[in-house]
């Protein structure tokens, strides 16, 4: 995950350049109306602001609801996080970044033109070791050959298979995946390295790219796409020609 949070941030700069906008007074309204409630610690307030469920690094879980989000308000609110929202100017330092929304500074928060809260890319040294702590717990869990990474990437799921992603580092991803009637605790069916992770362009799409002799396997992830849109797609050509597409569930990323 920590590699797709480097790309959006790549991404939100170039926007920045390219697109952000002042932000307009209606917006800086609501902007005003979250600051005053993280600055007086208003739970509850901030709580209003929040669209759920609302995405965390991987593989810490998600903030499913407003009794969850005011149980763990603190720690992802930490006094860094919150001070950059205090000392912010809704006219200066909040913009608006075309369809993407409105972000504080280089993008931390964003928030959509509703006044919702949809993104917090900042991560507290409580996620980073609550997440360190994750990691090393699920890898007593997995198969032990796949039980050495860098960083976990996505699990997904298809209407036949369970498949793994994992950076091994140095730009080196791996590829696993079971029938669905199997654990990850059990041997993967397939087991590929060397795959390459493809941006597309500035919407955040990406796919992953697996090769085995004449086999690509294409996990493709939907960041920007349409209502009816899979949030992925496992592809797998045979000498160019596809031979199987599915539509996949993102069950952790």
């Amino acid at each position: 995950m920590r590699k797709k949070i480097i790309y959006f941030g790549v991404l939100i700069f170039c926007s920045q350049l390219a697109f952000s906008q002042d932000l307009k007074g209606e917006y800086q309204k609501f902007v005003k109306s979250f600051i005053a409630n993280v600055k007086s610690n208003n739970k509850e307030g901030v709580v209003a602001f929040i669209s759920f469920p609302l995405r965390r690094d991987y593989p810490i879980p998600e903030v499913k609801n407003k009794v969850d989000f005011v149980k763990r308000y603190d720690q992802i609110f930490d006094t860094t996080l919150k001070n950059e929202i205090i000392k912010s100017d809704p006219a200066k330092d909040w913009s608006e970044v075309g369809w993407r929304g409105i972000m504080l500074g280089s993008g931390d928060i964003w928030m959509d033109t509703n006044g919702k809260l949809i993104t917090i890319n900042y991560q507290s040294q409580y996620e980073i070791d609550l997440q360190k702590k994750i990691i090393a717990n699920e890898k007593t869990k997995l198969h032990p050959s796949i039980a050495k990474f860098k960083t976990p990437m996505y699990v997904l799921e298809t209407s036949k298979f369970r498949i793994r992603i994992d950076d091994l580092g140095n730009d080196n991803y791996r590829y696993a995946s079971w029938s669905l009637k199997n654990s990850m605790a059990d041997k993967p069916d397939l087991l590929i390295t060397n795959g390459k992770w493809i941006s597309e362009g500035t919407g955040g799409n990406s796919h992953f790219d697996f090769k085995k002799g004449v086999y690509l396997y294409e996990c493709y992830i939907v960041l920007m796409g349409t209502s009816d849109s899979p949030p992925a797609t496992l592809t797998i050509y045979q000498n160019g020609k596809t031979i199987l597409t599915q539509s996949a569930k993102i069950i952790t990323k």
